[in-house]
């Protein structure tokens, strides 16, 4: 029986077998989150629910959303499904993104896959979470307040891309941290860059937010672009870590070769 060949590194791979790697990520994903679906549909009235608590709350009591289509409770029920099979999934997602960077990293470095998967599931849900408590009902609030003397003829489809824009739109912004970490591992950002180019990351945060949100007014986009502005900071944090552990590294490095030349030269 042949042994089971080890993966090829980048600079051994071609652009074609790149390309089937990623595909071959991308199937396991789908995969995966079609298996989760099936629970997700399962219990998808009660995760609708849920999910429509942030506008339900405001609304008169026992007005309901509405539909204008004969298939649209179905198709919200399934994008539900989808929705939460997609989170539920995140670790194993996010794993196969891992594996597919892998074969880039040294090799002391691919033992971070746990510390990568775990922060990125954990700022992903953070970010819907906080988008969730936080942004929904404000948003909400503001909208229904803004048309009281009006009745709210609310539909599910409306509501449901308002919902996913939002949720997955901050949830992917909190990946922030992570990114920079890894970034910062392979040289190409620093804390100096980033420190100096904080007042762009201000403007940009703002641009992300009014992207992300639906409101146009400025106390609603803050509430986003705030947390945002604080996950650079932890960023710039997150980098001079980084830097300080390279410097520290490189110091050993040198001590080490000059340790070796010195037993070099006496054993000459």
């Amino acid at each position: 029986m042949s042994p089971r060949k080890a993966r090829k590194s980048p600079d051994e791979m071609t652009f074609l077998e790149h390309l089937e790697d990623l595909r071959k990520r991308l199937f396991y994903s789908i995969i995966a989150i079609l298996v989760a679906v099936i629970p997700g549909w399962i219990f998808s009235q009660k995760l609708y629910a849920i999910l429509a608590r942030p506008v339900t709350q405001y609304l008169p009591p026992g007005t309901k959303l509405a539909y204008t289509h004969l298939t649209a409770p179905f198709m919200l029920y399934m994008k539900v499904s989808f929705l939460a099979a997609l989170f539920f999934t995140s670790p194993f997602v996010f794993y196969q993104l891992w594996m597919f960077v892998s074969p880039g990293l040294y090799q002391k470095e691919k033992k971070y896959v746990i510390p990568f998967v775990s922060f990125t599931t954990i700022f992903f849900l953070l970010g819907a979470v906080f988008g969730y408590f936080i942004v929904f009902p404000w948003a909400c609030r503001f909208f229904l307040t803004l048309g009281k003397d009006f009745q709210p003829v609310i539909t599910v489809d409306q509501y449901f891309s308002f919902a996913i824009k939002v949720l997955l739109g901050i949830a992917v912004v909190f990946e922030l941290p992570t990114l920079v970490y890894f970034l910062s591992k392979i040289g190409l950002i620093t804390p100096r860059w980033m420190i100096k180019n904080f007042q762009y990351a201000i403007l940009v945060a703002f641009i992300v937010a009014a992207v992300i949100t639906p409101t146009p007014d400025m106390i609603t986009q803050s509430i986003v672009a705030v947390p945002m502005i604080a996950l650079y900071g932890l960023s710039i944090v997150v980098a001079l870590v980084v830097g300080k552990n390279k410097e520290r590294q490189k110091r050993k490095e040198a001590t080490a070769a000059s340790e070796n030349s010195g037993s070099d030269d006496l054993a000459g």
